[in-house]
């Protein structure tokens, strides 16, 4: 297929001083890489918008030397999960047509060297959007976290935070699989709604209308939080140890309200893990990665069986990818925040031919 000339990319401008704001972006207009030996180059359609992408934009992070852990160097395009479609290959094990899951970038057209970080996805098994969310890295989160970190039992009280995000609508539901009494934290009415009527969450509140946590976890958990699947931190850690069962278990996915702050608010409740001997353990996706065919293959299964529902909020056009971070990082999304880059016509018509 003929290529265009440019290739329209999202920079990282500026480190943000206070809140992210949409001067610390600049969109341009690069090339369109040329192929070396084994490489693969990607038409890029859609896009994960994360969380953790605020923290690499600060000037020193405390992620450390990870895979994720360098802060981002001023003026380079944003890199970022990605679900795609095989322009052109000179890789023996990708042709053109194929649609591919990597960490590519912000932009329409992405190359990866050697073909490496890429993984062939079905479009036919889910809308090519899916392999970012319920069937990506969102998915594998909540599957990790609840039922191995933090494997709720029959009868106990789960409590997740940003319920309605792209980890927590599946991390309740997999609890409430285990027969657990699941209650969830959102920031809006329209959010209270969709995780109990539609998610089957057994109680919900806004904590955006509660001028105490403490009393409002309390009013919904009496007999106290035996896990606490926390994607929220800040004073939501705080109450949410307040309430702890003796012996309770937190399990540490996210901080997200700390991510756009310029000194993050400390945990203030720790003796609370003391004073009930409950245990606190944080977690990573990116080390649980060989656990990802299992995962899609029971996933799936649960997402046909209408046993897991999810939603995504998909913000369309690049140029709208520093709004979609910016309003994910303020609770503007409901369900799964993704970004559309690129035509998914092909893969829908594969989809609906199956």
């Amino acid at each position: 297929m003929s290529l265009p000339r440019t290739n329209t990319q999202v920079l990282f401008a500026s480190h943000p001083v206070g809140r992210l704001s949409e001067e610390n972006f600049k969109i341009s207009d690069g090339k369109v890489p040329e192929l070396g030996k084994d490489d693969v180059l990607v038409r890029n359609i859609y896009s994960s918008v994360e969380p953790y992408l605020r923290v690499l934009m600060k000037r020193e992070t405390s992620f450390g030397k990870t895979p994720y852990g360098n802060s981002f160097e001023i003026d380079t395009v944003l890199p970022a999960r990605v679900v795609g479609e095989v322009v052109s290959s000179r890789h023996p094990n990708y042709r053109e047509g194929d649609f591919v899951f990597g960490m590519l970038r912000w932009e329409d057209y992405s190359l990866a060297a050697g073909g490496q970080g890429l993984r062939k996805v079905d479009p036919t098994l889910a809308p090519l959007s899916a392999y970012l969310g319920a069937l990506g890295p969102s998915g594998l989160t909540a599957y990790i976290g609840m039922l191995e970190v933090g494997n709720p039992q029959p009868g106990e009280v789960v409590y997740v935070s940003a319920a309605a995000g792209a980890v927590g609508q599946l991390a309740g539901q997999l609890a409430k699989l285990r027969g657990a009494r699941v209650i969830g934290s959102v920031g809006s009415d329209e959010k209270v709604t969709y995780v109990k009527n539609e998610l089957g969450f057994d109680e919900a509140f806004n904590y955006k209308k509660t001028s105490d946590l403490v009393a409002t976890l309390r009013a919904a958990c009496p007999d106290g939080i035996n896990l606490n699947f926390e994607n929220v931190g800040g004073e939501n850690l705080d109450a949410a140890l307040e309430c702890i069962c003796v012996g309770g278990r937190v399990v540490l996915c996210g901080t997200v309200s700390q991510y756009d702050a310029d000194n993050p608010r400390g945990v203030k409740n720790l003796a609370q893990l003391v004073v009930k001997e409950a245990r606190m353990l944080g977690f990573s996706v990116r080390y649980h990665e060989d656990q990802l065919p299992d995962f899609i293959a029971q996933m799936s299964e649960w997402l046909r069986s209408g046993r897991i529902k999810y939603r995504e909020h998909i913000t369309r056009g690049l140029k709208n990818g520093p709004a979609a971070l910016i309003g994910l990082l303020h609770g503007q999304n409901l369900g799964k925040q993704i970004l559309q880059i690129g035509d998914d016509s092909g893969a829908s018509r594969q989809r609906g031919s199956s």
